[in-house]
Formats: structure tokens, sequence, C-alpha cells
């Protein structure tokens, strides 16, 4: 469900890390809890994003929710398709669907990422608190 190859982020983000930069995208996870996005509003190429802080917003059908950076870093990239195809993150979010491209500031930051199977546990137990509770 998670792919092996990538690095996640408690913010729920994915993270496949290229050289000094690292691509950064939104994880199944989160698409499937906004479920139909609809708009995403990104950074600047040129703009700086710091790690836990919001680098913009995703919007659906239903919510309004910030996103995170799991990393501290400059824009080098940012996926203008989404602009024209929101969707394109709930039908592919670890290929097609990626957000931004960083140059990374600070590689030692890579150590607050987590492995496919950490942030499978991660997304459970988030799940599970969001189930309603039986009256």
């Amino acid at each position: 469900m998670y792919p092996e190859n990538l690095y996640y982020s408690p913010e729920h983000h994915w993270v496949r890390l290229e050289g000094d930069s690292a691509r950064i995208g939104i994880t199944d996870f989160v698409q499937q809890q906004m479920r139909d996005l609809v708009y995403f509003d990104l950074p600047k190429v040129g703009d700086t994003v710091k790690a836990g802080e919001p680098y913009g917003a995703m919007e659906s059908v239903k919510a309004v929710a910030d996103m995170n950076s799991p990393l501290t870093g400059e824009v080098l990239e940012v996926n203008a398709s989404l602009e024209e195809e929101p969707q394109k993150a709930n039908r592919d979010p670890y290929g097609a669907g990626w957000t931004i491209r960083i140059r990374l500031s600070d590689p030692a930051e890579k150590s607050r990422l987590i492995d496919a199977s950490a942030y499978q546990k991660l997304a459970e137990e988030t799940a599970a608190r969001r189930k309603p509770k039986p009256q």
C-alpha cells in the first residue's frame, strides 16, 4: 500500500530523495481521507518551505487542508498539472500526483522521516482515532 522506496513524514507526505533534492507528495492515506480533490494551492519556484510548516493547501469537495512540508528547502519545481487536474493526486498519489520538488537546505532533516512500515502503522493508528466511537 505504501511504496518501500519512499520515505514518509508524520504530516502524511511521501518523500523521494533525488541526490540533493526531494520530490514530495501526499500519501494515499491522505487522498483517501480527502476524497475528490478539486484544488491545490502550491508555492512558486524559488520559494522556501520549512519542515513542519504549511507550504500550500489542498481542497476537496468536503474539506480544505494545509500541506505541511516534511523537509526544509528551496522549491525547484511545482507540479503545475495539478492546477488543471487535481484528481491526479487521487488517481496516482505516488507518481503523477506529486506536489513539489525542493533542494534540501539541511540534509540532516532526513532523520525525521520514517520508512513504509512505520508509516503504515502511523496511518492505521490515525484512521483508528478518527473512527466514530459506538454509542
